[in-house]
């Protein structure tokens, strides 16, 4: 990916101020937007749901994991290899290992996952319109360019600016899922 500095610049800016939330408060943010998620029918009625495994500051996903898990939906994780993302069957959260990036990632032998019905998309920013601001890495545009499930993105509504600069490889969420608010943007 090439480098864009209004992109580059609003990420350390977002970066920050989503770093300097407490784990506490990080906490009752991911069970308030566990909670919206129910209440979602794309969430609810899909059999298949991609989701990722958060780390640091991003929205706490292991309840989401857990709940899918105990819903009995097929659950997968991204698994990066070179520069290629594919979602891999998780049946419980031992089938994790560290990958690249040192996040916690399926195991090779578990099954790769391409019918999805939902992918939780992590985000350091978005809009209103669904526009996502994402690591820089590309991996999520590029998998949901060939693939097109129902895009959730999960963020803290802190992160939800005016709006992030595009490129024509972004690739837009249909729903932005915080712990105040479920945006419809498509």
């Amino acid at each position: 990916m090439t480098s864009n500095p209004e992109k580059d610049a609003l990420r350390k800016h977002l970066l920050e101020k989503r770093d300097a939330m407490s784990f506490e408060i990080m906490g009752i943010h991911a069970q308030k937007i566990l909670s919206k998620l129910k209440t979602m029918k794309s969430f609810s009625e899909a059999k298949s749901i991609g989701c990722y495994y958060s780390i640091g500051s991003e929205v706490q996903t292991n309840n989401i994991i857990k709940f899918l898990l105990n819903e009995k939906k097929i659950v997968s994780l991204p698994k990066v290899s070179d520069d290629t993302m594919v979602f891999r069957k998780i049946e419980n959260v031992t089938k994790l290992e560290k990958g690249n990036f040192n996040i916690s990632e399926p195991k090779e032998n578990c099954p790769i996952e391409e019918n999805h019905d939902v992918i939780l998309v992590p985000c350091i920013g978005l809009d209103n319109n669904g526009n996502r601001l994402g690591y820089g890495y590309g991996f999520y545009d590029k998998y949901l360019t060939k693939n097109n499930p129902t895009k959730i993105a999960l963020t803290y509504s802190k992160q939800i600016v005016k709006s992030i600069p595009t490129s024509e490889y972004d690739v837009k969420m249909d729903w932005v899922v915080t712990e105040t608010d479920i945006i419809k943007t498509s």
